[in-house]
């Protein structure tokens, strides 16, 4: 059978091509092997998001797992990915596994590992984890009880989304945001955020909040053209709603929309939690940063006094600063954030509820407080296009960029490169572009910003007539 490989977060798979029970259960054998050979007393917590198949691939992982004497905490129902890394650090637990494919298209399964810390387990495990995965399952399945296993104790079920509602209601001021005079909505995008957010805060307003393992067709990824319906609700209602808040599929990520249905993505997003937390919580700490993250975010680092780090791309790199130093917030473009006071793990709740904070307590609109970010920095914009090409033309671009053949694209002349993770190309201006591979996804990446819309996509479209020519 094929290698089974962890790209940038888990293994992921098309459902019944290669993600199937079979396959779940390599993987959770050579996670069984990695947990044996590292822990005399080994514990996992497993729970799954909302997609097609969830409950049976976190029971086969179970079952393959608790067969070999490791114990098992089983959440029931669909979870968040960061109530599992939760989960994990509070039942001090070895590991963590979450049957999710994130922000993937809705054919997508997956397989994501957490750290005892609660965060994303480190690379170099996740490595050790991937060279244990069998050829084949030698497991047989069948004539593993589950009932058995729980009645044995070797499986136990886990409320893992009470435990998350805790947490949350003992670090934030929940009759604060909810009395408010402001009001939020939410777009649950059919995923795993939708019931705690009912239990956090049942009189915001909410949209695909409801079970539909399909996502309506559409990939559950925070990013506006995905949001088209929650923009045109915030926009019809006139400014009624100060701010909406929408998570992927297994809620570790954020999008966030203002009074009147426009985008703010995850650099503004990064900047607003930085100030804040400096300012009005009165933290400190280093902030580590995906290669793909706006400079902005150093400008501001620079003027607040605080240490700033550029890290490849892939949350589980951030996640290593956060477990061994002092860290104020690690994050990433696609919208995973973390931040002190949490566990290190992206998590769009808990980020998206800091910023309805910061609102309450401020009394400022989403709007107000960008623009006092944008005084101490200046105002720029952000966009991203994804690129379906042939594995072939991907590959000759990757090239011809490794082998420094882009002097400039159309009028953009470049001024200097960075190979952290991908290529960024810096023009004049404080303009960039950045072009790497996913590693999720079939897709070659290319970002750009300029100091408006119109400008990052005049960027976009010179840059996409060079590489493709």
């Amino acid at each position: 059978m094929s290698k089974l490989k962890f790209g940038t977060d888990g293994w992921r798979a098309i459902i019944a091509k290669d993600y199937t029970v079979d396959n779940v259960a390599r993987v959770s054998s050579g996670t069984a092997n990695w947990l044996k050979s590292n822990f005399n007393d080994p514990s996992v917590v497993i729970g799954h998001d909302c997609r097609f198949g969830g409950e049976m691939f976190a029971e086969t992982a179970a079952k393959v797992l608790a067969d070999v004497g490791i114990k098992v905490y089983l959440a029931k129902g669909p979870v968040s990915t960061p109530m599992v890394s939760l989960g994990t650090l509070q039942q001090k637990a070895s590991l963590g596994v979450v049957i999710t494919a994130s922000h993937n298209p809705p054919d997508y399964n997956g397989f994501k590992l957490k750290g005892s810390f609660g965060g994303p387990l480190l690379p170099d495990q996740v490595q050790e984890v991937e060279d244990l995965i069998p050829d084949t399952n030698t497991t047989e399945l069948e004539a593993i009880s589950l009932d058995r296993l729980v009645e044995k104790g070797s499986i136990e079920y886990i409320d893992l989304e009470d435990m998350y509602f805790k947490h949350v209601q003992k670090h934030f001021d929940m009759d604060a945001i909810a009395n408010s005079d402001m009001e939020f909505a939410f777009d649950a995008m059919y995923g795993a955020g939708q019931d705690i957010m009912r239990r956090l805060l049942p009189d915001i307003t909410f949209l695909h909040a409801e079970h539909n393992p399909g996502f309506d067709g559409q990939a559950p990824e925070p990013i506006h053209r995905n949001l088209m319906e929650f923009s045109e609700a915030i926009e019809m209602a006139e400014g009624e709603i100060n701010c909406g808040l929408a998570v992927d599929g297994d809620a570790d990520r954020i999008g966030l929309y203002n009074s009147k249905g426009e985008f703010v993505d995850s650099h503004h997003i990064i900047l607003l939690l930085i100030k804040y937390l400096v300012e009005e919580k009165k933290f400190d700490g280093k902030v580590v940063l995906a290669f793909s993250v706006s400079p902005k975010v150093k400008k501001l680092c620079d003027l607040l006094g605080l240490e700033y780090e550029i890290v490849k791309i892939g949350f589980k790199y951030v996640a290593g600063y956060m477990v061994n130093e002092d860290v104020l917030l690690g994050g990433e473009e696609s919208g995973g954030i973390a931040i002190k006071g949490h566990i290190p793990e992206r998590d769009g709740i808990w980020m998206g509820l800091t910023i309805w904070e910061y609102m309450v307590k401020s009394g400022k609109s989403l709007e107000q407080l960008i623009d006092e970010v944008y005084e101490m920095i200046g105002e720029f914009k952000f966009e991203r296009i994804d690129l379906h090409l042939e594995e072939a033309d991907k590959l000759r671009i990757m090239q011809n960029c490794a082998d420094d053949k882009y002097t400039s694209f159309g009028s953009y002349k470049v001024q200097s490169v960075e190979k952290i993770d991908g290529f960024k190309y810096y023009f004049d201006n404080d303009e960039w572009v950045m072009i790497r591979p996913s590693g999720t996804e079939p897709v070659l990446r290319t970002y750009a910003e300029s100091k408006d819309t119109e400008g990052a996509f005049a960027i976009l479209k010179a840059v996409h007539e060079t590489i493709q020519s």
